[in-house]
C-alpha cells in the first residue's frame, strides 16, 4: 500500500535524541537530560490524591466532548484571578494535549492549501501537523533584536490565512509584551487572518507576567496544557479558548476526532489547579535552574544566547563552533553524557548552527550537567 502524500513530515528530531539517551543509559551510563521539555515532577500530590479517589467511585467513561464542565468553569475562574478576564466557561475546550488543540484549532480555521505563518525558531510540531492537514506552514524568519519572536514586518504582503505566536515561546523561552502581542493581533486581522497564541508556558515567568492575547481582544484562538506549568505531560489534557461564535463548530470536530479528552486526566487536572504551593515550589526550582544556566553556559563556552523570560529553555547560538548541530549534540551526548537539542528541529534554516538547552529537571541535574559541559568544551579544543 502506498502512504499519502500528507504523512511525509520530518521527524521530531529531540524524540530521536531521547532514544538515543535511553539506549546509552540501557547501556550502564548515566545521562544529564537537558534535551527534553519535560518537567522533572510528576502531577501535583493532591491531583493524584483525588484521581485515587474517583477511581474507586466512578467507572470514568465518554464526558461530553467540550470536557467536564466543572474544569471548563475552573479555567474559566483561573482567566479572571491570573488575568482579571471575565470569561465564559462556554469558550473554554478541553482538548486531549494541546496537539489535539492544534489539530482542531487548524481544522476549524483552515482550509486545504492555507498559508499559516509559525515564527521560525519555533515549536516543530506546529509545521508538522499543518503540513499533516494540507496546510502549508510558512516559516518566518525572526530576528535576534526582536528575541526571536515574530514582528508584523515579517509577515507583510505574505498572504496567510493566520498566524501562530508562542509566549513564551519554545525553543527561546522569549516572551511578547503587550504592545507586541497588540500589534501582532492588529495586523493579523487586518489582514483578515486567524490569530492563534499558544501560551502552555503561561505560569513559567520569572521577571515579568506573560500577556494573554484574550487581555487583549477575543477574536482569537487561545492553546494552553496541563502539561508545563501543572507538571502533567504524559497525562494528555489541554485547553483551548475560542470565539463564542466558533464553540459549535470546534465541538463537532471535537465529537468525531476525540469523543472526549481522557475522563481520568480531566479530574486529575481539576485537582492539579487547587495545588498552587506545590505548583510554585516547582517555579522555584526552575528560577534557580535558569539563574544557574545563565551563568554556567557562558563559563561553558556557549556565549551567545537571549536570557528567557519564561518556560525552561535556553536557545544558544553556536555557529562559532559548529556547523552541524544535529553531529554536535551527538558529540556532547557520547562524550559529556549530556542531551541536548540540536536547532534543526525549531528552524530547518538556520537551526544547523543553534542548540536548545533545557532546565527542566532537578537542580543537582542542572548542576552537574553544567558541569560536564563545561569539561567537555576544554577538552574539545
Amino acid at each position: 500500500m502506498q502512504n499519502s502524500t500528507r504523512s511525509k513530515v520530518d521527524p521530531f528530531i529531540v524524540m530521536d535524541v531521547m532514544e538515543a539517551a535511553r539506549r546509552a543509559e540501557e547501556a550502564g551510563r548515566r545521562i544529564i537530560h537537558m534535551e527534553v521539555g519535560q518537567p522533572g515532577t510528576g502531577a501535583p500530590a493532591g491531583a493524584a490524591d483525588a484521581l485515587a479517589r474517583a477511581l474507586k467511585e466512578d467507572a470514568l467513561g465518554y464526558t461530553v466532548a467540550l470536557g467536564l464542565p466543572a474544569l471548563r468553569a475552573r479555567i474559566a475562574r483561573m482567566y479572571g484571578d491570573r488575568y482579571g478576564i471575565d470569561l465564559n466557561p462556554e469558550r473554554v475546550v478541553v482538548t486531549s494535549g494541546s496537539s489535539g488543540a492544534f489539530i482542531l484549532s487548524f481544522t476549524s480555521l483552515f482550509d486545504t492549501g492555507d498559508r499559516v505563518g509559525i515564527g521560525a525558531p519555533g515549536y516543530p510540531s506546529y509545521r508538522q501537523i499543518l503540513r499533516a492537514l494540507g496546510m502549508v506552514p510558512v516559516d518566518l524568519e525572526t530576528a535576534p533584536h526582536n528575541r526571536l519572536q515574530p514582528v508584523p514586518a515579517d509577515f507583510a504582503g505574505q498572504d496567510l490565512a493566520g498566524l501562530l505566536v508562542a509566549s513564551p515561546a519554545n525553543p527561546s523561552g522569549t516572551m511578547l509584551d503587550r504592545a507586541a502581542m497588540g500589534a501582532l493581533i492588529d495586523a493579523t486581522q487586518a489582514q483578515g487572518a486567524a490569530f492563534i497564541s499558544d501560551e502552555i508556558y503561561h505560569g513559567l515567568e520569572y521577571e515579568a507576567k506573560a500577556v494573554s492575547a484574550l487581555e487583549l481582544s477575543d477574536e482569537v484562538y487561545v492553546i494552553n496544557s496541563f502539561s508545563k506549568y501543572y507538571s502533567m505531560t504524559g497525562w494528555r489534557v489541554g485547553w483551548m479558548v475560542v470565539p463564542e461564535s466558533h464553540v459549535r463548530v470546534v465541538e463537532r470536530l471535537a465529537q468525531n476526532m476525540f469523543i472526549c479528552p481522557p475522563h481520568a486526566s480531566q479530574v486529575t487536572a481539576l485537582a492539579a489547579m487547587e495545588c498552587e504551593p506545590e505548583l510554585q515550589a516547582n517555579l522555584d526550582v526552575y528560577r534557580t535552574n535558569r539563574a544557574l544556566m545563565l551563568a554556567g553556559l557562558p563559563k561553558a563556552g556557549f556565549t551567545n544566547f537571549a536570557p528567557p523570560d519564561g518556560a525552561f529553555y535556553v536557545y544558544a547560538d553556536v555557529s562559532d563552533l559548529t556547523s552541524d548541530s544535529r553531529a554536535f549534540a551527538a558529540e556532547i551526548l557520547d562524550k559529556a553524557g549530556v542531551a541536548v537539542t540540536p536547532g534543526l528541529d525549531f528552524d530547518p534554516v538556520r537551526g544547523a548552527t543553534w542548540l536548545r538547552f533545557s532546565y527542566a529537571r532537578a537542580t543537582a541535574d542542572i548542576k552537574e550537567g553544567l558541569a560536564r559541559l563545561a569539561t567537555f568544551m576544554a577538552n574539545r579544543g
